[in-house]
């Protein structure tokens, strides 16, 4: 995507060829700014104050903390220590996993002094599976898309609802629930955003109505209990977004707040749909609710909010009484029988164990 007129991936290596750069998002939407990586605990910081997220840009990023620590230590006490580190940075995102045990396993078999560039390749190719991966989930969804559009006589405006960020500040590039609105935008489609703010970090607020803003695509932030009143009042024709972990039964780990938007959705025969790379599939779960590690983040998220002053300062200040606790739970699980699908690399599926496994039978065995 491009950012003043410059083309950006949200990491890429730096010219030195060991070091990695990446967008620093806690900067947006008031500031663009990039971050140079030198060390596995630079790029665990990264992930952990949400520097970079979005759960394939996570895994993406662990993949080069892996090799940023094995280019420091490629000992087979390196590998492991900095395995476990990292993957301790962000628990419901199980992209990071993925990353970490793929690039785990190509160099453990090597000698140590192979193991670096080994895992930087590998760190490479994972960004690259990335983008192709999400532009064929943007593809299939340009095809839900366009067939709701159809079906309601081609109306001057697709009313399209998200939740959160799941654009390509969230993965390498294209993102995965707004890939299809780039795409279904630049085809002709009239889609309209409803972006939801998404507190309390105001992913959809900052990042999204960025995204969408620079691409140039119709949206309006709304405050996030007002998707429901929206569908009640036929203002919202789909709803799309993207997904941390999904169970191999079609549980899908969100956002907080999703589940509700799910909620509103049904009550309203409204068509709910979420993007998903294959790695985002956890096939060892069954039970979302149940099974799924939901992250409890600083309260001061909750508590604190930050944003520019008329005369062009950035100011933090508390919006909570004084003395009053806050919790701070990042996502929710919506289980399946709340999604109209899912869209993935491969295809539309329902969600459900049949449906991930017509798509997947290589791994769901």
């Amino acid at each position: 995507m491009k950012i003043d007129g410059r083309s950006y991936r949200t990491i890429w290596p730096a010219a030195d060829g060991w070091r990695v750069e990446i967008i620093d998002q806690t900067k947006l939407p008031h500031g663009f700014e990039t971050v140079v990586l030198e060390s596995e605990d630079q790029a665990a910081h990264a992930i952990r104050s949400m520097q970079v997220r979005g759960a394939p840009l996570i895994g993406a990023t662990g993949a080069y903390g892996l090799a940023l620590a094995l280019h420091a230590d490629p000992s087979d006490a390196g590998l492991a220590g900095a395995y476990d580190r990292l993957l301790a940075t962000r628990p419901t995102a199980v992209n990071l996993r993925w990353a970490l045990d793929d690039v785990r396993a190509r160099v453990a078999g090597l000698k140590p002094a192979e193991r670096a560039a080994a895992a930087y390749r590998r760190a490479a190719e994972i960004c690259d599976d990335d983008v192709a991966t999400c532009r064929a989930i943007g593809e299939h969804g340009l095809a839900v898309f366009r067939d709701i559009w159809e079906r309601r006589g081609r109306p001057d405006r697709l009313n399209v609802l998200t939740h959160c960020n799941a654009g390509w500040l969230a993965t390498v590039d294209w993102g995965t629930a707004l890939a299809p609105i780039y795409l279904a935008h630049d085809s002709g489609v009239p889609v309209h955003v409803w972006v939801d703010e998404t507190r309390p970090r105001n992913q959809g607020a900052s990042i999204t109505a960025f995204e969408l803003g620079r691409h140039g695509v119709p949206h309006t932030v709304i405050a996030d209990n007002v998707g429901g009143h929206l569908m009640q009042h036929g203002l919202v024709d789909v709803c799309i977004v993207g997904t941390d972990r999904t169970t191999a039964t079609g549980d899908v780990c969100n956002k907080i707040g999703t589940y509700l938007k799910a909620l509103a959705a049904h009550d309203n025969g409204v068509p709910f749909y979420v993007a998903l790379p294959y790695t985002t599939i956890d096939w060892t779960l069954t039970d979302g609710i149940r099974q799924i590690e939901i992250e409890q983040r600083d309260p001061r998220e909750l508590s604190h909010i930050t944003g520019r002053t008329a005369d062009g300062r950035l100011e933090t200040v508390g919006i909570l009484p004084e003395g009053s606790p806050a919790a701070n739970w990042a996502f929710d699980v919506t289980p399946a029988r709340y999604v109209t699908g899912l869209i993935t690399e491969r295809g539309v599926c329902p969600a459900s164990r049949e449906g991930l496994a017509g798509l997947y039978p290589d791994r769901a065995a």
